[in-house]
């Protein structure tokens, strides 16, 4: 049909949805070293611009502009396709390798580099002990958070190490051992309001002779467990495991927030009591049920997945072992080890004290192929539709679909979590590292590892480690911070111990401090960098996250303003004002704001000018 050139056009046809391809489901999970390396390199980053930014402001440092463009760089080119996607020839994934680990490598050494200068302009009050080492602990998120970190020990006598905090008390401490494939001890212990990006400082002591046989309970042991003798086809980051013995066999780990109970004929998890919020979180189907299906690729062996996959369930996995490796006041772990095929699941429920995640650390020797492998959690409520963490926002995806769009959509890709919430009540799937998802009104499972052999034979042959966590709340996932939760699984706070840092004379940081706060909770620090064109501005990049109006108010003592907004690109940028003292802006739902901001002090230095 013509139209004349005055003629108006017909109207456009809309489609309101996300833009599903239907022959690439596979891509969420084939080369899952791919999908792990990317994820940790953007974290990391984040963290060494972050980390530089705080660095140049406090100290003088000389920010690394040039490294991080090369890092930033080598990873960017690692996410053009067919690279990320896991459907490139294996010769690819050498070059890439060794991108990401030169990336990775350049941003560890930066974030060393800043935490040593800022923790050298920290003022330290006396310590407890002539001979013990500050350690600073740095939240790297812009809210407050408390959780368990690892402090590494110097030595193998780890019942002599203690933690004080900055007022001269003692903390409640677990030693925590890995054999990989030397013995490494760490000391773990409860960070209470660790600050929005920001910092607290403790003590790293040798225990007192009068303390020191109270250090450990008098039940523990600690024991070498030699994971060979299960099988003959683990590296030797699974060969020796650490174990606590116990006279009484248990299966049962708790906490204030959950009490998590595992079948031990299965290794599954067979209840979630939420403490909190009285109530059974899985139903009779269970959690972490491990399900492996034969997978054909269907037309394109590493980009898609079979679509009667789930008519092809293979036998359920076999129970090797299950053994207690910690029980402390700090931490509790049990070790299930399960066998598919010719391949090992090793896998740690972790329970720690003031947390309500119950995290399952995963190890596996992959040896199949043409098989999927997901690990589903029955739960003990219903709903209509599954919310799905994307950049930079949420999807609400229905779990019984009608259309044939809707039906299509069996296998999706999320970020860092999806949620079930109804009636006041939810449960949140977290990650590390893994995009495949599908859901029923009363299931999640998340897809962990495929096994493609074209066009590369040897795909995802080999070691795997990742993490996911089960989260019970009450209300929504907005109402129980699971953003939050996602981002806390996946940016740990950053731990490093030092020597005597010397003098106080002209330190001017305090033990406890609070660089940057957006002073809202549904805002995301996305980067706070160096401005690319003008070395006296920096950008903060933030975007918020629960479809809801915001107020960014900055905060935190390196005494930021906004200058003006800016785009993408940095060049100023058309939006809402700022407050009279460039201290507060308004942000819309869903919004992505960028702001060229500078120090108070210096903003105000040039309008005296």
């Amino acid at each position: 049909m013509s139209h004349s050139p005055h003629s108006p056009l017909p109207p456009l046809p809309i489609w309101k949805d996300e833009l599903y391809l239907e022959f690439h489901r596979g891509c969420y999970t084939t080369r899952a070293d791919q999908k792990r390396q990317n994820r940790r390199c953007e974290e990391l980053l984040y963290q060494a611009e972050l980390l530089s930014s705080i660095s140049t402001i406090c100290t003088g440092a000389v920010y690394p502009k040039s490294e991080l463009e090369t890092a930033w760089k080598q990873v960017l080119f690692n996410q053009f396709h067919d690279i990320l996607p896991g459907s490139a020839i294996a010769q690819v994934y050498v070059d890439a390798n060794l991108a990401f680990a030169e990336a990775d490598r350049t941003c560890r050494e930066i974030m060393a580099k800043s935490l040593e200068a800022i923790a050298a302009q920290i003022s330290l009050p006396s310590p407890p002990q002539p001979d013990a080492q500050p350690i600073l602990i740095f939240n790297p998120l812009n809210w407050l958070r408390s959780e368990v970190v690892a402090v590494p020990i110097p030595d193998s006598a780890a019942e002599t190490w203690q933690i004080y905090d900055c007022s001269g008390q003692r903390l409640a401490t677990q030693i925590s051992r890995v054999d990989r494939p030397e013995p490494q001890f760490t000391l773990l212990f409860l960070v209470n309001n660790l600050p929005a990006v920001g910092y607290r400082v403790f003590w790293l002591c040798r225990a007192e002779a009068e303390t020191l046989e109270n250090s450990l309970p008098p039940t523990q042991k600690l024991l070498q467990i030699d994971l060979a003798q299960v099988t003959n086809n683990l590296t030797p980051k699974l060969a020796v495991c650490q174990e606590t013995h116990f006279e009484t066999e248990r299966k049962v780990l708790e906490n204030e927030f959950i009490r998590a109970t595992v079948d031990c004929e299965t290794g599954n998890l067979s209840s979630i009591w939420d403490k909190v919020n009285h109530r059974e979180v899985l139903n009779t189907f269970g959690g972490d049920r491990l399900q492996a299906f034969s997978d054909s690729g269907q037309y394109w062996d590493a980009w898609n997945i079979d679509p009667n996959y789930q008519k092809h369930q293979l036998p359920s996995p076999l129970l090797k072992d299950i053994s207690w490796v910690e029980q402390g006041e700090v931490r509790q772990s049990l070790r299930v080890t399960r066998q598919i095929g010719k391949s090992m699941f090793c896998q740690d429920y972790i329970v720690d004290i003031g947390s309500p995640l119950l995290k399952i650390k995963t190890v596996v020797d992959w040896q199949e192929t043409h098989v999927l492998i997901k690990t589903a959690f029955g739960l003990n409520q219903s709903a209509n539709f599954a919310t799905c963490e994307i950049p930079c926002g949420t999807i609400d995806r229905p779990t019984q679909p009608q259309t044939a769009a809707e039906k299509a959509k069996w296998e999706v890709p999320i970020l860092r979590w999806v949620d079930i919430s109804n009636d006041g009540f939810g449960v949140s799937l977290l990650n590390d590292c893994k995009y495949g998802c599908d859901f029923q009104p009363n299931q999640l499972r998340l897809t962990l590892l495929r096994g493609s052999t074209w066009p590369d034979e040897l795909a995802d042959i080999g070691i795997h480690e990742f993490t996911y966590a089960v989260y019970p709340h009450s209300g929504n996932w907005q109402n129980a911070g699971t953003v939050r939760r996602g981002y806390e699984l996946n940016l740990p706070s950053l731990v490093q111990v030092f020597p005597q840092l010397g003098e106080n004379c002209h330190k001017t940081l305090p033990t406890v401090g609070k660089f940057l706060d957006l002073s809202a909770d549904n805002l995301v620090l996305m980067a706070f960098k160096q401005s690319e064109d003008d070395a006296n501005f920096w950008i903060v990049r933030c975007y918020e996250s629960e479809g809801k109006q915001a107020v960014l108010e900055l905060d935190g003592d390196l005494g930021l303003a906004i200058v003006r907004p800016v785009d993408l690109l940095e060049k100023s940028a058309n939006s809402p004002q700022k407050s009279d003292d460039g201290r507060s802006l308004k942000i819309s739902p869903w919004k992505i704001v960028s702001l060229a901001v500078n120090r108070y002090c210096t903003i105000q230095q040039t309008v005296k000018s």
